[in-house]
């Protein structure tokens, strides 16, 4: 049964991030051709400004504690955050932790390609250039691979969240992951599923590795920390966007973050594949502990992190966000009510969003495209040798 919080919560995302694309993320589309860096830059805050909404929206109006225990993160940091998938709204919730350390201008997210087909929300996800991928990886590799290499073409620092799971925590998938470890003797778990490893693998080899910029060798350091993060919900679970539009919001959201610096990671293929699968036994057993026991993370002995925003300025954050948002969609309706010309905007934005990703994939597709053009400009070239 749906109640009148999910709607309005749903309602209010929505609304926000398809006016929020055509008004906001719309008028710089054009800054794409011109200047990449400019370009992510701008459309990096943008989507910041949203992605404060569903965290005021949560702690705010419908009491969402967040607890969060373990390592600091450290802001701008480069690095690939990896994390157990116990629902399908993890990644959202996991925006309420790195607010408090940000990392909302900065994080990308690995999803399903399906979404991008979505008015508003996927538009939204387009334009942040989130990495889509179709859990194929023979088709996923080489987008995963030119992603990578913009972001550290463009010296853009990646904080890239994967999920090596694949997929959320259900009946069915666990069933599955109890299958493939008995078919290969390991262990069955309870409380995650067993990681796959290839796509972890590969993006840690590939922003380790030297990379070509502009036809110049450079060296950069493209990643600094691997952040292993384990959620868990002591008391209620919303397994899927339909429990949150019945109100079934979470009442705690427990993170326990893991930092480890590159330099700690093993270097070959066959090591960091270990490692990875070494995490989640650590993860089956840490949340078997906190569910079985006092449903927190504080038997690790590691205290609750200080963020490096006071609860203060987190507070006037998600307030401004909740005032802002709320009279955005609406000043937008009376605007295209109001005036002609902004009529004609609104519809032709539409038609561009739709069209662009029928005819070349999404606007990040189209970016990596502008990318690759304007590398093999003579005149760019010349300007980076001198």
């Amino acid at each position: 049964m749906v109640s009148w919080k999910g709607i309005y919560f749903i309602l209010t995302l929505f609304w926000g991030s398809f006016f929020g694309s055509i008004f906001m993320l719309g008028p710089f589309l054009p800054l794409m051709f011109l200047n990449l860096s400019w370009y992510r830059w701008i459309n990096n805050r943008l989507v910041a400004t949203w992605l404060t909404l569903p965290v005021a929206l949560l702690e705010t109006m419908f009491g969402v504690k967040v607890i969060i225990t373990g390592d600091a993160f450290v802001p701008g940091e480069r690095s690939v955050i990896i994390m157990n998938h116990r629902t399908r709204m993890d990644w959202m919730f996991l925006w309420n932790c790195l607010m408090r350390y940000s990392y909302l201008r900065l994080e990308k997210i690995c999803l399903k390609a399906s979404l991008k087909s979505v008015p508003g929300f996927g538009w939204a996800m387009q334009a942040a250039a989130y990495i889509f991928i179709h859990r194929k990886w023979k088709e996923d590799k080489s987008h995963f691979e030119d992603m990578i290499d913009y972001f550290c073409g463009i010296c853009e620092p990646l904080q890239l969240l994967i999920f090596p799971e694949g997929t959320d925590l259900t009946e069915n998938s666990k069933a599955r992951s109890n299958d493939f470890a008995e078919k290969n003797g390991l262990q069955k778990y309870e409380y995650v599923l067993h990681p796959r490893t290839t796509g972890f693998t590969f993006v840690i080899d590939r922003l380790r590795e030297v990379y070509l910029k502009q036809d110049v060798r450079v060296s950069g350091k493209n990643l600094d920390a691997v952040h292993d993060i384990t959620v868990a919900y002591p008391h209620n679970i919303p397994q899927t966007e339909k429990h949150l539009l019945s109100g079934n919001f979470p009442k705690e959201i427990h993170f326990h973050v893991h930092r480890y610096p590159i330099d700690a990671l093993p270097t070959s293929k066959e090591e960091l594949q270990l490692w990875c699968h070494r995490r989640w036994e650590e993860k089956e057993e840490r949340l078997r502990s906190f569910y079985q026991g006092e449903k927190n993370f504080c038997f690790t002995g590691r205290s609750i992190i200080p963020p490096c925003k006071s609860e203060l300025r987190v507070l006037v954050v998600k307030m401004l966000s909740i005032l802002y948002w709320t009279l955005f969609s609406p000043a937008m309706c009376l605007l295209i009510y109001l005036y002609s010309l902004v009529r004609w905007y609104f519809l032709i934005t539409i038609v561009i969003f739709v069209l662009q990703e029928r005819l070349f994939g999404g606007l990040e597709i189209i970016e990596l495209a502008c990318y690759r053009f304007l590398r093999k400009q003579p005149h760019l070239n010349s300007k980076k040798k001198e």
